[in-house]
């Protein structure tokens, strides 16, 4: 979330109405618990009980965890022997990706019956403008209404929506009311919406940087609103110009409905920095099948394969290896990942992050094939 963002303010001094010209009107639509929700709706005995998504022992690690689970401290990314500890009557089940893929596409089917303008994030998230009222409901909210109401009857799934005048405050108010909630944030309500937030509920701000705000006193949304840009930036680099604007509730970003994956990957900020040679070849395990579910998940092909380590002392590595063909499995792609690992070791200092991706697309590749040959009324706001 941390994309940036035009320096112009929006004047969102506009009545509860949303009479507001040049506004526009955006819905976020979040699937919730969607792979461990798809499985409990396939399987009746799943259904009220903590279910986790993925491997159950070994390095495994929980893909998706249900609101059950989640009750007890489970989420994704954990490793799956945490997960049980957490939760001893947790049920794992094997990921199921054409079901959850068959689900996603229903799902967008209902999304253009509204909107061409929809940016999907994943495979249960996306962005759509609905400025333009195709379906003459009257208005955002009204919409978010009916397609929450037609996912829940057409594949009986549960989302939750946010509804705001841009994407930020839409994807901040999507996760207000989880879940099956919906939560609308009007002109004129934007700045003050944000201040009233713990710092933590900003995208892009992780653990890490919410203890260096806490540090300098930064605990809420006000707290930052509170600063000025120079100081921001002097101690958050490039990185204050977005908290400047985000404390403000400011985001000019438009719906990217032909928006281009540049890469799959994933990484990990370590709770204390690791240097033993067992304990990275571990992390790089669980790394491996987090990058492994979402390359599945997305149908990425890729050909490069980058591991990314940051030491203690903030400087960053990246070592990659391209092949001649597309990585064929997670076996090779596991094989490359170790042997980029193996070949740094051992290192001269503590890490504090490792990370892996992999990019040289084959969705890439095309869209550059393609370019190189290429050479209904306003909406009332809520």
């Amino acid at each position: 979330m941390a994309a940036a963002m035009a320096e112009d303010d929006i004047d969102d001094s506009s009545d509860a109405d949303g009479e507001a010209d040049g506004l526009r009107k955006i819905i976020h639509v979040d699937m919730d618990a969607f792979f461990a929700s798809v499985e409990q709706r396939d399987n009746p005995d799943l259904r009220g009980k903590p279910v986790a998504v993925g491997g159950s022992s070994g390095r495994g690690v929980v893909a998706a965890a249900s609101y059950e689970a989640r009750r007890f401290g489970v989420k994704s990314a954990m490793p799956s022997v945490t997960a049980k500890r957490l939760c001893p009557d947790l049920i794992f089940v094997k990921h199921r990706f054409e079901a959850y893929r068959e689900a996603s596409a229903r799902i967008r089917e209902i999304f253009n019956r509204y909107t061409p303008h929809v940016e999907p994030l994943s495979l249960d998230e996306a962005y759509l403008d609905v400025t333009d009222d195709l379906q003459a409901v009257g208005s955002a909210t009204g919409t978010a209404q009916a397609i929450r109401k037609a996912i829940r009857e057409e594949t009986g799934l549960t989302a939750s929506a946010g509804v705001s005048y841009n994407k930020f405050l839409a994807k901040l108010a999507s996760d207000q009311n989880k879940p099956d909630g919906l939560c609308v944030i009007r002109p004129g309500e934007g700045a003050a919406f944000v201040q009233s937030l713990p710092i933590r509920r900003f995208h892009g701000v992780g653990p890490k940087g919410a203890e260096k705000m806490a540090r300098l006193g930064i605990d809420t949304g006000a707290d930052l609103a509170g600063k000025d840009l120079a100081w921001l930036r002097q101690n958050f680099g490039s990185f204050g110009d977005y908290l400047y604007r985000a404390a403000r509730g400011i985001d000019l970003r438009p719906i990217r409905t032909n928006r281009s994956r540049k890469s799959v990957g994933g990484e990990r900020t370590f709770s204390q920095d690791q240097h033993e040679p067992d304990e990275l070849r571990e992390t790089l395990e669980r790394i491996i099948a987090i990058v492994w579910e979402r390359i599945e998940r997305s149908k990425a092909r890729g050909r490069t394969i980058t591991l990314k380590m940051k030491y203690n002392d903030f400087r960053t590595i990246t070592r990659a290896q391209s092949l001649p063909h597309y990585v064929s499995g997670q076996d090779e792609f596991a094989s490359v990942a170790r042997d980029l690992l193996e070949a740094q070791l051992p290192l001269p200092l503590p890490i504090r992050l490792m990370g892996l991706t992999l990019s040289n697309l084959e969705r890439d590749e095309e869209a550059q094939a393609q370019r190189s040959e290429r050479k209904t009324g306003q909406l009332a706001l809520f």
